[in-house]
């Protein structure tokens, strides 16, 4: 489907590793709330790992995506929130997203104490393209 157009910016840095801002021509919008890694039997997955738990949450996502007729490409908005224990788990993140996407959408990333499931320490938000 693909309706997502990732916008830079000539004015602002090259530096950063996603789009600054997505188009999405006059379409629908799907607003996901609250991708936890979790599995089918509601465990978490991959406990405490952030590169495992981002990869389990953006299948999760993609998941969410398809049964409403739309994939990872759709996306024009990310938040991912990391329980974080160190800075440098903020940016295993976004080198995680980096490698399961084929672009990263523009996004925030969010440092918070704690996440809603047991060991969970990544969770994701997003807006769609249909």
């Amino acid at each position: 489907m693909a309706n997502v157009q990732l916008n830079g910016s000539e004015k602002l840095t090259t530096a950063v590793p996603h789009a600054y801002s997505a188009t999405v021509p006059g379409g629908a919008t799907l607003h996901i709330a609250g991708v936890a890694p979790l599995d089918e039997g509601g465990t978490t997955i991959a406990p405490g790992d952030v590169q495992g738990q981002v990869r389990a949450a953006v299948a999760n996502l993609d998941v969410i995506l398809a049964e409403r007729g739309a994939g990872l490409a759709d996306v024009a908005r990310l938040t991912v929130y990391v329980a974080e224990r160190l800075q440098i788990d903020l940016q295993v993140a976004v080198d995680t997203l980096a490698e399961e996407l084929d672009a990263l959408p523009p996004l925030s990333v969010v440092g918070v104490t704690r996440l809603r499931y047991d060991d969970q320490v990544v969770e994701l938000e997003a807006v769609a393209a249909l």
